[in-house]
């Protein structure tokens, strides 16, 4: 019996890494910065669209320091108690932030739907502090768009959670700009509910995708029946077993499996080129190969055991 391993590092892991620190501690500050702003204005004008805005930011602020403080965790190494090191953490983060963005939605329903039954008085000096507010999300989203917002769930629901609260900015514009011109006060909570049903599908697809990778679910982009063809596909290889493809954590898929090989195969090689394969044709840097024998007695074993 052979048991054998590969691992192979991504080159651009530590670029990534880098940027999307940095685009989370400036975003940060700025999304913290202005929530304080939009409190503040939210009771001024009596603007449930602000106030759900601001509520909003309070969660991002919450959301990208959350991401950050993962990301930093995550770059302790790995111990004889936590083999994996850290990564994982990013997951769990990103599932939090989908279960706040999924909070807040209801949240913002629940009052919009007591605004309705009585309009509130609301200025329309809400309109100002909705345009800036509408200025400082894009910059974010910009700015966390410069990380790996698609590879890395982390990233991703951090700047979902930017995306939706620049939604909202727009909602309150909108909501601003009926109430001067038309005097339509209902226009706050009907713009809200508009922002929190946006909010809900972003919390549901992030805590959904979250929750997959810790569950130990298969990534989107490898089907297991066609990898366990490629293996077969290899001269030598009799037989696949005990095939597993999971997520550490963003951008580290991992692979583990048993192969049955004729007795007289040189397993170095075949390992090297099946290795090789995985990873260019499946993006599997992570893999663990343990190679039996026709006729050995654990495959003998595993048989009886299945």
């Amino acid at each position: 019996m052979g048991h054998e391993h590969s691992h192979d590092h991504h080159h651009g892991h530590n670029h990534h890494h880098g940027a999307n620190k940095k685009a989370l501690f400036i975003s940060f500050i700025l999304i913290a910065s202005f929530m304080v702003v939009e409190v503040i204005g939210g009771l001024v004008t009596n603007s449930l669209a602000l106030l759900s805005d601001a509520g909003h930011m309070l969660s991002d602020a919450a959301a990208l320091g959350l991401s950050l403080l993962a990301i930093k965790i995550g770059e302790k190494a790995s111990s004889s108690t936590k083999t994996f090191g850290y990564k994982r953490l990013e997951i769990l983060a990103a599932f939090i932030n989908g279960l706040t963005l999924l909070a807040i939605s209801l949240y913002i329903f629940w009052e919009a739907y007591h605004r309705f039954l009585e309009p509130p008085n609301v200025s329309g000096g809400m309109l100002f502090i909705a345009i800036i507010g509408l200025i400082v999300n894009i910059v974010v989203a910009w700015i966390l768009m410069q990380g790996d917002t698609h590879g890395n769930l982390n990233m991703r629901s951090a700047f979902l959670h930017v995306m939706g609260d620049l939604l909202g900015s727009v909602g309150a514009i909108i909501a601003g700009l009926l109430i001067i011109f038309l005097g339509w006060n209902i226009a706050d909570p009907i713009a809200s509910v508009i922002v929190a049903i946006l909010i809900l599908i972003s919390g549901w697809r992030v805590t959904k995708d979250s929750f997959h990778v810790l569950m130990e679910g298969k990534p989107s982009h490898i089907d297991l029946k066609v990898v366990e063809e490629k293996l077969l596909s290899f001269p030598g290889v009799k037989n696949v077993h005990d095939l597993h493809i999971w997520t550490i954590t963003s951008d580290f898929p991992t692979l583990s499996c048993h192969l049955v090989v004729k007795e007289n195969i040189n397993r170095d090689d075949l390992l090297h080129e099946i290795s090789h394969v995985l990873q260019d044709e499946f993006h599997l840097k992570h893999t663990t190969i343990q190679m039996e024998g026709e006729t050995s007695k654990i495959q003998e074993h595993e048989q009886s055991c299945n």
